[in-house]
């Protein structure tokens, strides 16, 4: 094309082109060349004054976008039944987006004049740029239940499955949704109580198996009692909600504040910007901008929202759902940091020297614009000289910055020395339908530890602060390892050839001592296991014990305030502190400080604990099938009724139970945590590598029963376990235990008479 494009045509380009935005892209689309670049440019300034354009560094892009979770107004269908909406927070001056509804089969009709919540995807059709799918209508709140369908003459029934409740629900045959007898179903009300008394439900999905994999998320869910519903008079508020504006706050939008996250984020609650400092007495030194959602402004004291908050204390992540601490109108549109949409801020300017040292910090309450949503592997295969088109322009002058200040920082970590465990996460990577098509180990890329180190900065940041101002706030208090701890791990350390030293306060760096010595080794798991094991768990207080693990005196969590509520209270102390108005800390927040931070702490250990246990069910059904395999794995935990083993393959935790270890009795010592034959003085100790067979794997319980094959590479005597050890015989194998068992205490008389002898049922 030689003849220079109309402005329609450019910002139609634009539109269908967004990581093509340059003005090299727009020439090159539009086959400009020579002279007739000026025109275009003069174009591009022209369309840049009016509105229609920003320029942002050498790129531009529309002003103004939608958000990915918005509000809408249903339009009048179309004579050909399509339903096309109205985006109620459009503020762009050019022409307004056009919206169309994808419904599902199990959305409630929805008619003209409704307003709804909508998950919105940027499309490029003839008719329209935008697909949403419903959330929820605004200002409806039905009550939800997950339960056991059973089908009647009429229709059919819900069982409720939260723990104690014998309620039902009744089902017209009309609103089934396909569902078949004996199916884990949720459903929502759909009316008053019917002739006999019962709530009339909707079925809007169907699970399937109370034991297949898609259930058990929502099995733990209720059987933990965390809230997974919104109270009426909470989404009412959050409906309401308006985004902030610029009044009162510190403008951040031209900062190219960018969000990394997983690919699969749905909320961005941290951004970040790295910049080298230009002060002369810092040379070589970076500033560090971190900007946290201002979910302060939305969520205040005392409001719905704030007591519900409290009340779930944290959001719940499992492999299938998030149930999250704050509504969708929050926690996926307004407290966001979406890309091109101004968002509420409370962000921190950190100095930092060459040596990654913080040598100054001030907090700003701002309004940004993010230029990019990126996740972690774009941005490091952009940094690894692998750029997409979307990353591309953000390279030199966003992504490499960042990457030099965290440099810095690591320098000043490895001075620091926190705790520096190797114990590889697990993800469960499932497929559509819910089951699990894999069990990987994620990696560990320097793009997450980039935003690691910059976390940990901005939280340290908030401790002082508050301290400084003498403004009440609650700590992340991770204490010392107790005595008992720390000589159990130095058994097993004794036991691997490793040392632990004694006799002086204990530091991670002795720790990692110790960790860095077994690295490369096969005793490598089980030292960092080991290790683990000796903490203590971390909660919150608003007293300053300091972090042990990080090696910090003083730490608060302040960087994730859409997930936890700790983080809100310590968003409001900064608002308290600076005096940037009456949302801060309140004086009821501050009279019950030490009751919030008990209850969050537990609230916190109650998803843990959801988590974990859905881990184990997803695992357990993984392997249902694999029932009679072989697996290689590692003992990791000793127990008076059997071993733990650990498999290598998925991380998935089996016991074999102690009857099935052999003929005798085995001696089991709690506290160097062993069990040894009474006739073969067959040692097992944690760590030991072993080869077992899958007995059992119940996806219902989440449990996973073995039977040992071999012992360090031995077969035990009697073959699998099952024999009676010949008394002094021991497992030979290819040399024997690889490993001296570790040493049991000293015991007077009367404590050796109460060894436990363990004997084999049957």
């Amino acid at each position: 094309m030689s003849k220079l494009p109309t402005k329609g045509d450019i910002l139609e380009w634009i539109a269908a082109n967004p990581t093509l935005t340059a003005k090299r892209d727009i020439a090159k689309a539009f086959g400009i060349k020579g002279a007739a670049r000026i025109d275009l440019k003069r174009l591009l300034k022209e369309l840049e004054h009016e509105g229609h354009l920003e320029k942002r560094k050498k790129t531009y892009r529309d002003p103004d976008r939608l958000p990915p979770v918005s509000v809408l107004q249903v339009k009048e269908p179309t004579p050909d039944g399509d339903l096309f909406a109205q985006p109620l927070e459009w503020h762009g001056e050019g022409v307004e987006p056009i919206v169309l509804i994808i419904p599902r089969a199990s959305d409630p009709a929805l008619g003209e004049g409704d307003r709804i919540l909508a998950r919105l995807q940027v499309v490029h059709e003839e008719d329209h740029n935008y697909e949403a799918r419903l959330i929820r209508r605004i200002g409806a709140n039905p009550r939800r239940v997950v339960g056991i369908f059973k089908k009647t003459s009429e229709g059919g029934r819900i069982q409720s499955i939260d723990k104690g409740s014998d309620k039902e629900w009744m089902v017209a045959a009309d609103a089934m949704g396909g569902a078949k007898d004996g199916e884990l179903v949720e459903a929502e009300q759909a009316g008053p109580a019917g002739r006999m008394g019962l709530l009339r439900a909707r079925i809007t999905e169907r699970l399937g198996d109370p034991s297949a994999p898609r259930a058990v998320s929502l099995i733990a869910i209720h059987q933990h009692g965390i809230p997974d519903s919104f109270p009426d008079a909470v989404i009412a508020e959050a409906d309401a909600m308006k985004p902030a504006g610029l009044s009162g706050r510190e403008d951040l939008r031209d900062m190219p504040l960018i969000t990394i996250d997983p690919a699969d984020a749905r909320d961005h609650d941290d951004a970040c910007y790295a910049h080298a400092d230009d002060d002369p007495k810092n040379e070589g030194g970076h500033v560090i901008w971190v900007a946290i959602a201002d979910v302060a402004h939305y969520v205040t004291p005392g409001s719905a929202l704030d007591i519900e908050a409290r009340k779930r204390g944290n959001s719940s992540y499992f492999p299938d759902r998030v149930v999250p601490m704050l509504p969708d109108r929050l926690s996926g549109d307004l407290c966001s940091l979406h890309e091109g949409v101004p968002r509420a801020c409370i962000a921190v300017r950190m100095q930092v020297d060459a040596k990654g040292k913080k040598i100054g910090h001030r907090f700003v309450r701002g309004l940004m614009k993010s230029p990019a949503s990126l996740n972690y592997q774009e941005v490091q295969a952009a940094m690894d000289g692998d750029p997409n088109d979307k990353v591309a322009p953000l390279v030199s002058e966003v992504i490499r910055p960042l990457y030099a200040a965290y440099a810095a920082l690591v320098k000043a970590r490895n001075e620091r020395q926190p705790l520096n465990l190797d114990l590889p996460e697990r993800k469960i990577v499932l497929a559509e339908d819910g089951t699990v098509k894999s069990v990987d180990f994620a990696e560990r890329l320097d793009a997450h530890k980039l935003i690691e180190e910059f976390m940990v900065l901005a939280n340290v940041a908030a401790a002082e602060t508050l301290i400084a101002k003498r403004t009440p706030l609650l700590f992340r208090v991770h204490e010392e390892p107790p005595p008992e701890k720390l000589d159990s791990l130095r058994e097993t350390a004794d036991a691997a050839g490793l040392t632990l030293a004694k006799g002086q306060v204990l530091k991670t760096a002795h720790l990692n001592r110790l960790l860095n010595a077994a690295a490369g080794t096969e005793e490598a798991e089980l030292i960092n296991l080991a290790t683990l094991r000796s903490m203590t768990q971390a909660y919150y207080n608003p007293a300053n014990f300091g972090h042990f693990g990080l090696a910090l005196q003083s730490y608060a969590h302040f960087t994730s305030p859409i997930r936890r509520y700790a983080d809100l209270i310590v968003h409001r102390a900064l608002i308290k502190a600076h005096g940037w108005g009456d949302d801060g800390l309140s004086p009821e927040d501050i009279e019950r400080l030490e009751n919030t931070a008990q209850h969050i702490s537990d609230t916190e250990r109650r998803s843990m604990m959801a988590e974990r246990d859905t881990t184990d069910r997803y695992l357990a059904s993984f392997l249902s099938d694999r029932v009679g395999a072989e697996f290689g794995g590692r003992i990791s935990g000793i127990a008076r009724f059997g071993v733990f083993v650990k498999l290598d393959e998925t991380g998935a935790d089996g016991l074999i139970p102690i009857r099935s270890l052999g003929n005798e009795y085995f001696h089991f010592d709690a506290d160097a945590a062993t069990l040894m034959g009474a006739d073969t003085g067959t040692m097992i100790t944690l760590g030991q590598r072993v080869t077992v067979k899958l007995i059992d794997a119940a996806a219902v319980t989440g449990g996973i029963g073995l039977e040992l094959l071999t012992l360090e590479d031995a077969k035990l005597p009697g073959g699998s376990g099952k024999g009676r050890m010949g008394r002094g015989s021991r497992p030979k194998g290819k040399g024997g235990p690889k490993r001296k068992p570790a040493k049991a205490k000293k015991k007077d008389a009367k404590t050796k008479r109460k060894v436990t002898r363990q004997r084999r049922n049957g």
